[in-house]
This record gives structure tokens, C-alpha cells and sequence, in this order.
């Protein structure tokens, strides 16, 4: 088996493209004609090519909405940095400025820890914010659902009305 990805020719990034969907008509051949056998191997072909195409559309699809993620995962990594690490000798400079003013040390220390709090709180909601953008592959799930009304023969007929520019 090829180490090179289920599916696919292997290159490392995700085409926006499906390349082709491999179905053929259906009826090619004349009825009466072929074996059991061949009609069993017929249609094990032309199921195994609808399920690599609907990967394969899924994929595609999906690709997308993974780029959101990973900013809106790359947005909670920076809120967590904030929250944990938070610039240490920046955020107790400004903790002793303020003391200067203050009477009370310890107020200084409280008021610069909750600007800390509200900094991370602020780049933790904007994270959230990406990650529930996220949408679910509409049109895989479509072409999942239209499978229920497929015809025998008409998989010509349907591809050449289909006029989408995701196929090439």
C-alpha cells in the first residue's frame, strides 16, 4: 500500500479542486448480456469509485473550514501564552510604577494582574469567536443525501447538466 495518502497523488497540500468524479454510465452494457458475476464486480467498481469521489469532495470541502480552526486554535495558543507567561518583567515594572502612586504595594500588583486577566480574556473570546465560525461541508452532505435518488443510467445525463465550476 502507498504511503502517499488515502485517495490521492500525494502532494502535501489540498487541492480546492476535485479532479474528476470517475463514474460511468451505468447501462454501457445491453442487458441479458453479462454475468452475475460481472454485474456483482460492476457494481462493487462503480460503488467503490462513488465513495472515493464523496472522500474525495469532503476533503475538499473541508479543507477550508480546517484553516479556521487552526487560527482560531492558534488564537487560544496566544491567550494561553498571555495567561501563563504574560511577559513577566514588563507586568511587574508596571505593578512597581504604579505603587509609586499607591499607598498600598499590593493594590499595584492586583491592578496590573487583572489587566493581565482581561488581555487574555479579550484574545481567548476573539479564539472562540474563530473556532465557532466553523461550518459543517453543506455540499458533501448534499451529495450524500442526492445518492438516495440515484438512477441507473442518468450519471451521465446529471454530470453534463451539472454546470459547477468545483469539478475540472
Amino acid at each position: 500500500m502507498s504511503n502517499k495518502g488515502l485517495y490521492t497523488d500525494g502532494s502535501d497540500a489540498v487541492s480546492a479542486k476535485v479532479n474528476a468524479i470517475p463514474l460511468r454510465d451505468v447501462d454501457s452494457t445491453r442487458p441479458g448480456e453479462n454475468s452475475i458475476g460481472q454485474l456483482v464486480s460492476n457494481a462493487t467498481e462503480q460503488m467503490s469509485a462513488l465513495v472515493r469521489s464523496e472522500v474525495e469532495l469532503a476533503k475538499t470541502e473541508i479543507a477550508g473550514e480546517v484553516k479556521k480552526g487552526a487560527v482560531g486554535g492558534g488564537a487560544f495558543g496566544v491567550a494561553g501564552a498571555i495567561a501563563l507567561y504574560s511577559s513577566f518583567f514588563f507586568f511587574f515594572f508596571l505593578a512597581e510604577l504604579l505603587a509609586v502612586w499607591l499607598d498600598d504595594r499590593w493594590a499595584a500588583f492586583l491592578i496590573v494582574f487583572l489587566i493581565m486577566l482581561v488581555v487574555a480574556a479579550i484574545a481567548g473570546f476573539f479564539g472562540y469567536q474563530k473556532v465557532k465560525n466553523i461550518k459543517k461541508p453543506e455540499r458533501t452532505i448534499d451529495s450524500v443525501n442526492e445518492l438516495k435518488s440515484l438512477v441507473p443510467g442518468k450519471a451521465q445525463k446529471n454530470l453534463a447538466k451539472d454546470s459547477s465550476s468545483l469539478y475540472t
